[in-house]
C-alpha cells in the first residue's frame, strides 16, 4: 500500500501544539500513524483522519433547568458587556461559544459547526437524520455558533445547553445532551435542573450517574441566601448534596453561583475564583481525554471494525455457498430425472466422459459461484453501510470488505478478513503501548514536579505548587 501524507488537519493540529502542548504533539503522530494502518486497511481515504472524530479544544458545557440563572451567570462570567448581546435564558438551541478579535459578537447558523471538524458537533446532521429522516436539513434549529470578544474563552469552547425546563423530549434533543456530556471535559450543572420536571430529566440523570466517575461534573447552586449569609452556604450545599445521593449521584463539586443579582453590593466584583480554578485545569483533562479517545481508536479495530466486517464476510460466505449449493441440487435432481429416462449414468462412468462432465460442472458452477459472490457482496455492501451509521463510525466497513473480493478468496472457504493479519495486529499493539507511554509521561509531569518542588523547598523553604499553565494553548 502507498505511504499516507498527513492530512492537513494533522498538521495544523502539530502546529498549534508544538510549543504549547507536547503531549498532544506527539499524539498527532500516533494519529497519523493509526491513519497510516487504516488507510491500508481500506477503511479510510487518503485525504481522512481518525483525529477528526472529536474536537481537540478545550471543552466547557452549561446545563440549567427553567430559571434565568445559567443564562445569569454566563454573562456575568463572560463579561458583562456581552449581557445586551450576550446568552439568552429561553433559547432551544445548542449554542458554541466562541472567543472572536472583534468587538462586536457574532451569530453563525449550525451549518457552520456541522462542516468543521475543530468544534464537537462535526457532522451532526448526518446523525440527526439518521434519527429523523429530513430532520438533519434542520441543522440551523438545533444548533449555532455565537462568537464573542471574552478573555474567559480564550483556548476553550463554552456550550451552552437550552434550558431542559423549555427543550422538548426527542430522540434528538436526547442525543443532542449525550454528546455534549460525552465529549466535554467540563460540565456546570445548575441545581435547578433537578427541579424543573423536565422529560428528559431521566435521561440526564442516567447520563450524570454514567459520567460521574470521570470528575468532570460541578454543580452550581443559585441562591441567593448564600451571599447575604454566606453561613449558610454549607448548609445549603449539604442539602443538595443529599438531594442528588438520593439520586445516586455521589461524585462532583459543589459552588454557590456567582453573580451580580446574587451580591449585595451590586458594583463589588463577583468572585469566579472557585469556578477559574477549575477552568484553568481544563486544558490539562482535555489532553487526559485525547489521549484516552486515541486509546479508544486504536482499540475499536480490533473490539469493532473487525467483528463488524468478520459478521459481515461470513454471512456472506453462508448465503454464497447456500445459493451454490441450491444450484447443485437443482443440476443433481436433473441427473436423476436424466437416469430415469435415458440412464446417462452408465454414460458418466466412463473414464474419458466421466471426467470430462465433471470438467463441464465445474466449468459452469465457478463463473456461477463468483457471479453469485458478486451479487450478495452488493447486499452485504448496504447492510455494512447501515452498521456504519447505526455505530456512528467514520470508518468504511465496507471498504475493508471489498479487499475480500478477489477471486481466490471467492472460491476458497476464507473467513478472515485479507487485510487482517499478525503485521497489522503488532503495529497497533505498538501504538497503544505509545500511548500509554505518553498518558505515562503526562503523569509523570506531576510526579517531576513535586520532587522538583520539594528539592526547592528543602533549599529554599518554598511553598509547592503546580503550575498547569505550561498546558495551556
Amino acid at each position: 500500500m502507498p505511504e499516507k501524507t498527513a492530512s492537513k488537519y494533522l498538521l495544523n493540529l502539530e502546529k498549534h501544539f508544538a510549543h504549547d502542548n507536547p503531549a498532544l504533539q506527539r499524539s498527532v503522530k500516533i494519529f497519523h500513524e493509526l491513519d497510516q494502518i487504516e488507510y491500508d486497511l481500506g477503511l479510510i481515504d487518503i485525504d481522512d483522519t481518525t483525529a477528526s472524530k472529536n474536537s481537540w479544544s478545550p471543552i466547557v458545557s452549561f446545563i440549567g433547568g427553567n430559571s434565568t440563572a445559567k443564562a445569569r451567570f454566563i454573562n456575568n462570567y463572560i463579561g458583562a458587556q456581552q449581557t445586551t448581546s450576550g446568552i439568552q435564558a429561553s433559547t432551544h438551541k445548542f449554542t458554541v461559544l466562541l472567543q472572536s478579535s472583534q468587538v462586536s459578537s457574532a451569530t453563525l447558523p449550525g451549518t457552520a459547526l456541522d462542516v468543521d471538524p475543530r468544534y464537537p458537533f462535526y457532522q451532526m446532521s448526518k446523525r440527526i437524520d439518521q434519527l429523523q429522516k429530513g430532520e438533519g436539513d434542520r441543522i440551523n434549529s438545533y444548533l449555532e455558533l455565537k462568537a464573542l470578544n471574552s478573555d474567559r474563552l480564550k483556548g476553550k469552547l463554552f456550550i451552552d445547553s437550552p434550558n431542559m425546563g423549555v427543550l422538548p423530549a426527542s430522540p434528538i434533543n436526547s442525543m443532542l445532551v449525550k454528546h455534549v456530556i460525552e465529549n466535554s471535559d467540563l460540565v456546570l450543572i445548575f441545581t435547578d435542573v433537578f427541579e424543573s420536571g423536565s422529560p428528559l430529566l431521566d435521561d440526564l440523570t442516567a447520563l450524570i450517574n454514567t459520567h460521574q466517575d470521570s470528575n468532570k461534573f460541578v454543580y452550581l447552586i443559585d441562591e441567593p441566601i448564600a451571599a447575604i449569609n454566606p453561613a449558610k452556604a454549607n448548609d445549603i450545599i449539604l442539602s443538595w448534596q443529599r438531594k442528588l445521593l438520593a439520586m445516586d449521584l455521589h461524585t462532583g463539586q459543589f459552588i454557590i453561583a456567582p453573580n451580580h443579582q446574587n451580591n449585595i453590593n451590586p458594583q463589588s466584583t463577583v468572585d469566579f475564583s472557585e469556578i477559574d480554578q477549575r477552568m484553568n485545569n481544563v486544558t490539562f483533562d482535555r489532553t487526559y481525554r485525547i489521549l484516552s479517545l486515541l486509546e479508544k481508536n486504536i482499540r475499536d479495530i480490533e473490539e469493532v471494525i473487525i467483528p463488524e466486517v468478520k459478521a459481515g464476510i461470513a454471512l456472506w460466505k453462508e448465503r454464497v455457498n447456500l445459493s451454490s449449493l441450491v444450484i447443485l441440487f437443482f443440476i443433481a435432481m436433473l441427473a436423476v430425472f436424466a437416469e430415469i429416462e435415458t440412464g446417462i449414468l452408465e454414460v458418466l462412468i466412463d473414464p474419458i466422459i466421466g471426467p470430462l462432465a465433471l470438467l463441464g460442472l465445474l466449468a459452469i458452477m465457478i463463473p456461477t459461484h463468483i457471479l453469485i459472490s458478486k451479487l450478495h457482496a452488493k447486499l452485504i455492501i448496504n447492510k455494512l453501510n447501515e452498521r456504519q451509521k447505526e455505530l456512528h463510525l467514520m470508518e468504511n466497513l465496507a471498504g475493508l470488505f471489498e479487499k475480500n473480493l478477489t477471486f481466490t478468496r471467492m472460491i476458497l472457504p476464507m473467513y478472515e478478513s485479507v487485510a487482517w493479519n499478525k503485521k497489522i495486529k503488532a503495529r497497533l499493539l505498538h501504538l497503544n503501548d505509545k500511548t500509554k507511554d505518553l498518558v505515562q509521561s503526562l503523569n509523570d509531569i506531576f510526579g517531576s514536579s513535586d520532587e522538583k518542588t520539594s528539592s526547592t523547598q528543602n533549599e529554599d523553604s518554598f511553598t509547592s505548587y503546580l503550575d498547569l499553565s505550561k498546558f495551556k494553548d
